[in-house]
């Protein structure tokens, strides 16, 4: 079973209102089928863009070997940053 980090669209279509969760899901699966977990959400639409993300959780699935994508990877640094800043 090849596991894999990837976003599932949520929300309305209308008026591009569309939110993501960040799933762990097996690489064989549809965009919005059956996850494995539930890792956190990205909201595109807000301002300020709403992004959380359970860092243990994700560390945990890499480390099981859950690859992530692309847009997760980048997602997660840009969360990491944003929280070292405010600790500052």
């Amino acid at each position: 079973m090849s596991l894999r980090i990837r976003l599932q669209r949520a929300g309305k279509s209308i008026k591009r209102r569309h939110h993501f969760k960040i799933v762990v899901i097996e690489r064989s699966r549809k965009r919005d089928g059956k996850f494995v977990d539930s890792l956190g959400y990205y909201d595109p639409s807000q301002n300020p863009v709403l992004l959380k993300v359970d860092v243990d959780k994700y560390q945990d699935w890499v480390k099981k070997g859950a690859e992530p994508s692309e847009t997760v990877v980048s997602l997660f640094r840009n969360y990491q940053r944003k929280n070292k800043k405010e600790e500052k």
